[in-house]
């Protein structure tokens, strides 16, 4: 039995009717950037994460800077976010000139430590961007109260997190601006590349929009120097029909992790990951530790069961951020995690017999 870390063939069999026809319809107006499908997939995203605004860009990575940029990051500045996280949270920061501060992580769920944040706030501190890791919703809360009465923003890194729940609201509307991806593994993911931003204030949302249009709300009228960042109608058009499907989708991954969590249960050497309270997760990934990790990794591979790492280095120890001059030890949680983080195949489509079939081959690599 061969089974992937994500099955996107599966998930286009479930789609594949409806996502023709919506395609057709951008080729018959050739309306394919701009078109009426990014207004309304916009709208349509806004609602579903429970925000009055949503502009629609490239890429996941654009739209974290963007979101950056509008929420007042300028060069010089600093940023604070987890140091276990994708490279690109770190690159947003790095692209506009401001310096990435990386903070520790929680043992329990690899989430930024709200402890960890006050501690690295200094008065050049611009931002702080959770991550929404695995599918989870960081403590915004926490952050929120930790940070005080500094007026510091909070720009949430929600790429992993499309329709998950905190305690207080949906990923993507905690914050001053939010940013996602719709890279194609992502829970809700386009044919390609994409992006949103999502906030609740009119002036952030306007400023992505003008910064990602060549800094221009009227054309030829240059407000400011901007990106070419603007989501294309075949990419809206796509996610337009996948939104639909995405709180089933979301509530089949959340099945498969309680399924996981039945199988694993039992199995010696193995740490499962869990829930917090008053989060309801959307299971992008489903992450567990164990020790050994890159061996069992790959006797997991050689059986045939997709296995992979979310992520095998921590940012500060990276040689793209080695002029920090962060060493080992900094960070030790995170560091530890790194070598233990396992990510188990996990998708809407998958089946109990897939499940079983990688449940009993980590049982048999850990033996």
């Amino acid at each position: 039995m061969k089974v992937p870390l994500v099955d996107l063939i599966a998930q286009n069999g479930e789609t594949a009717d409806d996502i023709r026809t919506a395609i057709d319809a951008v080729f018959e107006t050739a309306s394919y950037v701009g078109g009426s499908d990014v207004g309304a997939f916009e709208k349509e995203y806004a609602d579903a994460t429970g925000v009055a605004y949503c502009v629609g860009v490239g890429n996941g990575t654009d739209a974290l800077e963007l979101a950056l940029r509008a929420a007042g990051v300028t060069a010089g500045g600093e940023v604070v976010l987890p140091v276990n996280t994708f490279i690109a949270t770190a690159e947003a920061v790095s692209r506009i000139g401001a310096t990435p501060v990386f903070a520790e992580v929680d043992d329990e769920h690899l989430l930024i430590d709200p402890a960890a944040v006050a501690a690295a706030v200094t008065s050049r501190t611009q931002a702080v961007v959770p991550v929404h890791l695995f599918g989870q919703v960081a403590p915004v809360g926490a952050l929120r109260a930790a940070l005080g009465v500094s007026g510091i923003p909070i720009v949430e890194d929600g790429a992993q997190s499309q329709g998950a729940v905190g305690p207080d609201g949906p990923a993507g509307s905690l914050g001053l601006v939010s940013s996602t991806s719709f890279y194609p593994g992502k829970n809700l993911g386009a044919a390609g590349d994409a992006g949103a931003v999502t906030t609740g204030d009119p002036d952030i949302a306007r400023a992505v929009r003008v910064m990602s249009a060549h800094g221009s709300e009227k054309k030829y009228v240059h407000e400011v120097v901007g990106f070419n960042s603007r989501m294309d109608s075949l990419q809206a058009a796509v996610l337009r029909v996948k939104l639909r499907h995405l709180p089933a989708w979301n509530q089949r991954r959340r099945a498969a992790a309680a399924r996981y969590t039945e199988l694993l249960s039992g199995i010696d050497g193995v740490r499962l990951p869990r829930t917090a309270d008053g989060n309801v997760d959307v299971w992008h990934l489903y992450v567990v530790r164990v020790a050994d990790r890159d061996r069992v990794v790959a006797k997991l591979n050689e059986a045939g069961v997709g296995a992979s790492v979310h992520y095998p280095t921590p940012l500060h120890l990276t040689e793209a951020y080695s002029h920090l001059g962060i060493g080992a030890g900094a960070f030790p949680i995170a560091e530890a995690a790194a070598g233990e983080i396992l990510s188990l195949p996990l998708y809407p489509h998958i089946t109990v017999e897939q499940q079983e079939f990688v449940a009993e081959t980590l049982a048999e690599a850990l033996r």
